[in-house]
């Protein structure tokens, strides 16, 4: 489709073109837009009418984005601008460089400013920063006739949902319509006596995440959002949740790989910056691991005596880092989607216990068959190299399981508790309990 729309703008089939975006969905043309040329996309965008070039616009990527307003005219900002929701202009604002800001709030009504001020004022991890205003509101006291004409007055500026907010004379949040249940009333009926009173809500502070575990546990497509007082000042839609787990979860893989959050796609990352959100917990596990360094140099005489000792330590460090960082990697995720909670800590020792046993016994088993009968060790050496791994991978998945918890009791995110850092402390384990046994079966 790309190439058909980059032949029409070369052979300037305008009339075509613009007969083609018709029958296109928005986010459509805005995917097929990101592929042109910077020229190509200008045009193609002018050609698009008024109130689907708003709509694509806020489909495109924030640098596609930028060059648009960095290109066009004021009156052609001016009117992507009145168009967009305000949720979607505040997002704009965030992520620009300033210059482009400047021409963005400019060309925006004093209005619309003032409002987008207060977002800005939010923290950017709340429900305020996410919420729109763009809502349909109803009194109690309406009867569904008057509700129907009122949504059908005001909702083409709104973004609407299946669900209705209703508030009182002073906008406290009261109830909640579906626009099924408001069609199929009566006309004469209140709009009070066939709402739901079973509110779901947030407040304008609530964290973000918190936000996204109550759309998965309720099974909502929207939620109102109310300040301190119960009055009620914006909504969160679900396609706004789908960019919060987005961007959630990917901050979890990044802190997961021992890296700083960015959020910044990775090709518009500058490679400072990636230095810069990789080096801090490389220099901070680097400087961790002299710690198992400390530990082999304590045992330098055993090695030194039982030199075939030091060629079984990368195994066993390296199985017992894997064994932690599955366990950790489960209760992190089991933490995030709300399975796990802190007070199952107990439960979560005692499950890990049990599984370590198991796997255990059997890699134990497994690696005593190789060495001895394959490799003909000494059959003492055999059993400090086969029971350091058994009480190895035990201790790497009970601490593997606990330690995310223990981190979302300190208020951390558990996800910095995953491989590398759990490795780091697994390795010191593992020498310990290796050199220790090295010392009880060999007598050294």
């Amino acid at each position: 489709m790309t190439m058909k729309i980059v032949e029409m703008i070369k052979d300037s089939k305008i009339l075509n073109l613009s007969e083609l975006f018709q029958n296109m969905n928005s986010v459509d043309i805005a995917r097929n837009m990101m592929e042109l040329e910077n020229k190509d996309l200008i045009l193609a965008f002018r050609i698009l009418s008024k109130n689907t070039a708003a709509e694509v616009f806020s489909y495109l990527n924030k640098e596609y984005q930028q060059h648009i307003i960095e290109t066009i005219a004021d009156d052609e900002v001016k009117e992507i601008i009145e168009k967009l929701f305000l949720d979607d202009t505040v997002d704009l604002i965030e992520e620009l460089p300033t210059n482009v800001v400047k021409k963005v709030l400019r060309n925006t009504s004093i209005e619309k400013r003032e409002l987008i001020n207060t977002f800005l004022q939010y923290n950017e991890s709340s429900a305020g920063s996410i919420m729109t205003i763009e809502f349909i509101d109803l009194k109690e006291e309406m009867t569904v006739k008057e509700a129907i004409n009122y949504t059908r007055k005001v909702g083409f500026n709104k973004e609407i949902t299946d669900t209705c907010f209703v508030i009182d004379k002073d906008r406290n949040l009261k109830g909640t319509l579906k626009l099924k249940d408001l069609i199929l009333n009566e006309e004469e009926n209140l709009i009070y006596n066939i709402m739901d009173k079973n509110i779901i809500s947030v407040k304008t502070i609530e964290d973000q995440e918190n936000v996204a575990s109550l759309f998965k546990v309720y099974d909502l497509l929207s939620m109102g959002v109310v300040d301190k007082e119960g009055r009620l000042v914006g909504m969160i839609t679900i396609d706004d949740v789908v960019d919060i787990i987005e961007q959630e979860n990917t901050e979890d893989f990044q802190k997961m790989a021992a890296m700083v959050p960015s959020k910044e796609p990775y090709l518009q990352t500058s490679v400072f910056q990636l230095a810069k959100s990789r080096v801090v917990w490389l220099l901070v596990l680097m400087i961790s691991a002299t710690i198992t360094g400390s530990i082999i140099k304590q045992f330098d005489e055993v090695l030194q005596s039982v030199v075939i000792l030091a060629a079984f330590i990368p195994m066993i460090m390296d199985t017992g880092g894997n064994a932690g960082s599955q366990s950790s990697t489960l209760v992190i995720r089991g933490l995030a989607l709300g399975d796990i909670k802190m007070k199952d800590y107990l439960k979560v020792m005692w499950k890990e216990f049990r599984v370590s046993l198991i796997v255990a016994s059997i890699l134990a088993g497994v690696n005593f068959l190789r060495i001895y009968f394959l490799e003909t060790t000494d059959i003492m050496i055999t059993f400090t190299v086969c029971g350091s791994l058994f009480f190895t991978v035990i201790i790497a998945k009970v601490v593997g399981g606990i330690l995310p918890i223990i981190a979302k009791k300190l208020k951390l995110d558990p996800a910095i508790m995953a491989s590398p850092l759990i490795t780091t402390i697994v390795d010191a384990f593992a020498l310990t309990v290796y050199f220790g046994l090295a010392k009880v079966f060999l007598g050294l």
